[in-house]
């Protein structure tokens, strides 16, 4: 059986924090080539929580794909600090959110989680701004 790997990279955004709130997600094979993608709106909310929102977005499509190791890329240090347990969770809007991406990543077999340069991670994030632009005017 061959192991089904992905490489997801995961961002979200706020313009004015709070205030109108986006995610994107992207999924690519082992050799580069996207699988899956999407962006949402989500209405008035924090960058953090965007964030969240955008590694939950990207689980999802990682699970749509039955994708048993998953590789997460995020511009958000805060997020990857928190997820590899090197910060503390303290903010009661995001506590949930961290305990609901804990919970979803134990369907994979396997993950690692690594922070990136927002240039490494421009395609969800252009996904977050045409969200943005398209329902936040």
């Amino acid at each position: 059986m061959s192991r089904r790997i992905g490489l997801l990279f995961c961002d979200g955004g706020a313009r004015g924090n709070p205030g109108p709130a986006a995610c994107g997600a992207v999924l690519y094979d082992p050799e580069g080539a996207v699988l899956d993608q999407h962006g949402q709106y989500l209405g008035r909310a924090t960058n953090n929580v965007a964030e969240y929102r955008g590694v939950l977005l990207g689980l999802d499509l990682a699970r749509r794909h039955d994708l048993q190791h998953v590789h997460l890329r995020l511009d958000s240090e805060l997020v990857v600090r928190q997820l590899t347990g090197q910060y503390r969770v303290r903010h009661p809007d995001l506590i949930p959110l961290w305990e609901e991406v804990k919970q979803q990543l134990r369907a994979f077999a396997g993950w690692d989680i690594q922070h990136v340069p927002r240039e490494q991670n421009a395609a969800a994030d252009r996904l977050v701004n045409e969200a943005l632009d398209r329902l936040a005017g």
